[in-house]
């Protein structure tokens, strides 16, 4: 009679399989995620016609393409903004609106973004205020729009030390996060019927506000009506037009700088 004998197949349970194991899922991971933001980034809100006209030089505003931005440069000398774009928005879709500002006496920088999200680069308005083509402005703000906007308040925020000749912040449907030193100011505007913005974050923004703080709110605005690329999803109908919410925030940036240049006058202090 012939013995056989039966093995059993038992499976491979040494730590370098193991090991190997677990790289290659770890690496599927990593390449699943790395689709899935690319995916993300690659949706995104794409400027209107409008605004690829706002990018055109005339006689009133010189519009400069740089390596990092667009520089909107109009009759003023004085006065400078570098904006920060909102999250998920081509940043050219600001254009129409930083055209406007300039042509009212206040130059404006915007940035680009990486992958249009400015948590991406939240430093890169020191790039600019740095720049000595920038120099000769005597009053130099920072801000933005939405997510452009907190971003470009904890720069202020982290920053104010090593940027001495930074006035303060002004920011549109947007808040700080971190506390502002009181040797800057802040302009806060929104829309009334902005449905995107978080109101009990922007209430404790105004904890975190600075001693000379202005909040102003357009009547009838919504959240997509500083810029130029369309209705966003999640945000309140407007009653106004964008030209007209932008016309009207201009207007309140115009009259919240003035009034500090006037008051710095009459009080004898030079800016810097």
């Amino acid at each position: 009679m012939k013995n056989t004998t039966a093995f059993s197949h038992r499976p491979d349970t040494s730590p370098r399989r193991v090991l190997r194991i677990l790289l290659l899922a770890a690496a599927d991971l990593v390449l699943a995620a790395g689709i899935a933001f690319f995916v993300y980034v690659s949706i995104y809100y794409h400027p209107e016609e409008a605004a690829t006209e706002a990018l055109v030089s005339d006689a009133a505003v010189r519009v400069e393409q740089r390596d990092d931005g667009w520089f909107f440069d109009g009759p003023s000398e004085e006065k400078l903004l570098v904006f920060y774009p909102g999250a998920k928005v081509g940043e050219t879709a600001y254009a129409p609106f930083l055209r406007r500002l300039a042509v009212q006496g206040m130059d404006a920088y915007l940035v680009k973004m990486p992958f249009h999200l400015a948590v991406f680069g939240a430093g890169r308005a020191a790039a600019v205020l740095e720049d000595p083509a920038f120099a000769g402005y005597t009053q130099r703000y920072v801000g933005g729009h939405s997510l452009g906007g907190a971003m470009a308040a904890s720069f202020a925020a982290s920053n104010t030390s090593c940027t001495p000749n930074l006035d303060g912040v002004i920011l549109f449907a947007a808040y700080p996060t971190k506390k502002l030193d009181d040797s800057l100011q802040e302009l806060s505007i929104y829309g009334s019927e902005d449905r995107i913005l978080n109101r009990q974050a922007l209430r404790q923004g105004r904890e975190y506000a600075p001693a000379d703080f202005t909040e102003y709110v357009i009547r009838g605005g919504n959240h997509a009506g500083f810029g130029n690329y369309g209705f966003q999803k999640g945000d309140g109908e407007a009653t106004i037009s964008a030209e007209d919410q932008q016309k009207e925030a201009v207007r309140a940036v115009m009259n919240f700088v003035s009034a500090r240049e006037k008051a710095c006058r009459e009080s004898g202090k030079a800016s810097f």
